[in-house]
């Protein structure tokens, strides 16, 4: 395994799955992500305005994405196939808090191409460690939509476990939204 992580970015390659932190050279790269999935993401991501699927916004996204990384506030990490250097999907963590929390949250997409060959499960299998060993994450927050068997799936592979029911919890793509509630606790935490 490829290991190229810091307590600044994650980067990481396990056979044939590198997942990285976000940089704005990617503008592009995730802009063109975004637009060829744009209708497979749509049920499950919040409406996208014309201008998100741009390659100027994605670089001023990027630029502000950067300095949440270097502050450590929020990780934007991008998975890619490492043979063809294809981008597959996301992995972020926001609202990172540290004491007395040590907590974040954890959103990810996958393109409708990758669906059903792991990459996501190997993603994060890559990037929670990195979260929990390098960022001292003791809890890991994450929410599905009931009907969003694959997530659950991923999720409950990862031991994430359920913590509750919100009703109408996120506005997904013009529609409010029901989630279930789980999280992944640090075995491992130590305080710093």
């Amino acid at each position: 395994m490829e290991d190229r992580s810091s307590a600044v970015q994650l980067h990481r390659c396990e056979g044939n799955v590198l997942v990285r932190s976000s940089a704005p050279s990617d503008a592009y790269t995730v802009a063109q992500y975004f637009r060829d999935n744009r209708e497979f993401l749509e049920p499950w991501e919040p409406k996208r305005e014309p201008g998100f699927f741009q390659v100027d916004t994605w670089a001023n996204k990027l630029l502000k994405l950067e300095e949440l990384h270097r502050l450590g506030l929020a990780y934007y990490c991008l998975v890619f196939d490492a043979d063809t250097k294809e981008m597959k999907g996301t992995v972020s963590f926001s609202n990172l808090v540290r004491f007395p929390f040590h907590s974040c949250n954890l959103g990810y997409s996958l393109a409708q191409d990758a669906q059903g060959q792991g990459y996501m499960r190997r993603a994060l299998s890559m990037a929670i460690p990195y979260m929990f060993e390098f960022q001292n994450m003791h809890r890991i927050a994450a929410s599905y939509m009931p009907h969003n068997k694959r997530s659950e799936a991923v999720l409950q592979h990862m031991g994430f476990e359920r913590e509750g029911f919100a009703k109408d919890y996120l506005l997904i793509n013009g529609q409010w939204e029901d989630h279930i509630l789980t999280a992944l606790h640090n075995p491992n935490w130590k305080e710093s």
